[in-house]
């Protein structure tokens, strides 16, 4: 029977070697949910209903309004904006963001759209932002000429 091996008193080194090649950034699957502008919040919680219950973190969601501000997000504004980004970086709640503010926002696995108003150029600006912003799932709620025209592809 051959002697069993001995393991090296030696601390191992790592032997550097080429680089592993970065993998290039894969782009998120978009999801179009057809809703006018007043429907469109509406149909982004439902959105965000479902992402969590077939197993989402919460922290993996990120919300944007591209008209009236969310009520959560308003909410938490009143606290004022330090405690408001605060919670944005726990990363540990669906976060939501006002258009104007969204470039700000961390990327996340899952970002929803609702085009609830605001301007064409509003929507123009982050829906592409938003895009940006999705690892995984863009998930965009409005009217679909918009939605279209704001990402610049046939959803």
């Amino acid at each position: 029977m051959p002697p069993a091996q001995r393991a090296s008193r030696e601390p191992a080194v790592a032997k550097p070697g080429p680089a592993a090649p970065v993998a290039p950034a894969a782009t998120p699957q978009i999801q179009l949910i057809p809703a006018s502008a007043e429907g469109a919040l509406d149909a982004a919680e439902e959105a965000v209903d479902l992402l969590l219950e077939s197993g989402r973190a919460p922290g993996e969601v990120l919300v944007i309004t591209t008209g009236e501000p969310h009520p959560w997000a308003a909410h938490e504004l009143s606290f004022g904006e330090a405690a408001y980004w605060a919670q944005h970086d726990a990363g540990d709640d669906v976060f939501y963001a006002d258009a104007s503010v969204a470039a700000r926002a961390a990327s996340r696995p899952v970002v929803v759209v609702a085009v609830n108003g605001g301007s064409e150029s509003v929507a123009a600006t982050a829906l592409p932002l938003a895009h940006g912003r999705a690892r995984a799932l863009l998930i965009v709620c409005g009217d679909p000429t918009t939605i279209n025209a704001g990402l610049g592809a046939g959803v």
